[in-house]
């Protein structure tokens, strides 16, 4: 390859990454700037907005602040949409509609839309793509598109220290309660009591927790073992270092 080719191959590989630097630098610019925070709230004003909570940029579509209570840290994904109302600009009056508590995890894409009254217990975790909802789509007139069609509300309340995994859907009416596990993909509806799994569409329990008897169906794997008071990340690193050198 001539010469002058090959410096023009380097200069422009060169420009290429020094391209690719900047619109990475600039892109996580963007992301701490457009963070909504208590102390950085930007155009949104939500009904409260606790300590240490974080939206994270880019935000996904949000209306109704006023009426939202977002408790103290809390972590909502990018694109998270969040609602309140069934359009921007009503008056709905002096209550919140849409109550999350403390700690509670939204995962990225996730959709919560609250037309009734919607509340999140504290340490519920949600995986992306869930969507929970006060409201359905009716479809009692056979010859009326159902999108034209009036649709149905009703509460919805998930208890604390649940885990809902990804692409789960909690319906109108649903409540859920104490440290419940809501399977990737089920579709729920109706109440779930505490300590239960459930799975499928619709959902149903596939598996629950008791005083007296433990786990049933009893659980397959065994218990994780506790991590110890004052254990250090390079430990653990170190710990999982020799448990690979003793298995190979």
């Amino acid at each position: 390859m001539p010469k002058n080719q090959n410096t023009f191959s380097s200069l422009a590989a060169l420009r290429g990454r020094v391209a690719s630097r900047a619109v990475h630098a600039g892109w996580r610019w963007m992301q701490r700037a457009g963070a909504v925070t208590p102390e950085h709230p930007g155009r949104l004003r939500f009904g409260a907005i606790g300590e240490g909570t974080r939206l994270a940029f880019p935000q996904g579509t949000v209306f109704g602040e006023r009426w939202i209570r977002l408790g103290g840290h809390c972590i909502i994904a990018e694109q998270v949409t969040l609602t309140a109302g069934m359009m921007p600009d009503l008056d709905l009056g002096a209550d919140p509609v849409l109550v999350l508590g403390d700690g509670v995890v939204l995962g990225r894409g996730s959709h919560v839309i609250a037309d009734a009254r919607i509340t999140i217990g504290n340490d519920t975790f949600c995986g992306p793509g869930v969507y929970i909802t006060s409201t359905n789509h009716s479809y009692d007139d056979p010859h009326e598109p159902v999108g034209r069609q009036w649709p149905r509300s009703a509460p919805v309340e998930i208890g604390p220290g649940c885990w809902l995994g990804t692409g789960a859907v909690i319906l109108p009416g649903a409540k859920l309660g104490r440290n419940v596990v809501v399977a990737a993909g089920a579709v729920v509806r109706g109440e779930v009591p505490d300590h239960s799994v459930v799975a499928g569409a619709p959902a149903r329990i596939v598996r629950r927790w008791e005083p007296e008897t433990g786990w049933q169906p009893p659980l397959r794997t065994p218990a994780p073992v506790p991590i110890p008071d004052g254990m250090t990340p390079e430990q653990l690193r170190g710990l999982a270092l020799l448990a690979e050198a003793e298995q190979s």
